[in-house]
């Protein structure tokens, strides 16, 4: 059954909002953070601090994603509050690795005793710290720290082995809000 579905949010106080061709602008202290807004059969407006979603003739499908950008738009507020923080520890059984943060990269030395180091991309707008097996992921973009987090895990997998045995890696202990 089709049925008009408006959700709504409130801006805290300040925040400053701006919403030009479905991409939604949050800005708070000097920190902004966009979002594309657009979807099919929903529409969204900012008047003065709200801001509405609505899908005028939706069904449950529109429901489910007027609720997701809205939680987005959340994330995007609470990034901005505070950020968010992911952190990763490097296990080893024999091999000891080395990390090193160059640039917009985080270098993996001596993974698996392997000769080539292997490399993980750093999103934009993140921050990597590493102390020692730790590794610290830091943004007020979730999505972009989440993403690097991905590409960390991801740069220290192991190929055509057997995992019960080869259990080396960077593994993602703590999430923001909950432990992994």
């Amino acid at each position: 059954m089709k049925q008009a579905i408006t959700e709504s949010y409130a801006f805290p106080d300040g925040f400053s909002a701006q919403l030009n061709n479905g991409t939604l602008t949050v800005t708070k202290a000097g920190n902004s953070l966009t979002r594309l807004l657009t979807r099919p059969l929903i529409t969204s407006a900012l008047k003065g601090n709200e801001l509405t979603i609505a899908a005028p003739k939706g069904r449950k499908i529109q429901l489910k994603e007027v609720r997701s950008l809205l939680a987005h738009v959340k994330n995007l507020v609470r990034g901005l509050e505070n950020k968010f923080i992911y952190q990763l520890e490097a296990c080893n059984v024999h091999f000891p690795m080395t990390l090193k943060v160059d640039g917009k990269k985080l270098v993996i030395n001596n993974f698996l005793g392997e000769k080539t180091p292997r490399f993980a991309r750093i999103e934009e707008n993140v921050d990597v710290e590493v102390k020692g097996p730790k590794v610290t992921v830091s943004s007020h973009d979730i999505e972009a720290a989440g993403r690097t987090v991905s590409l960390i895990e991801r740069a220290t997998n192991v190929r055509n082995r057997d995992r019960r045995v080869f259990q080396d890696g960077i593994f993602l202990t703590e999430r923001p809000g909950r432990v992994a």
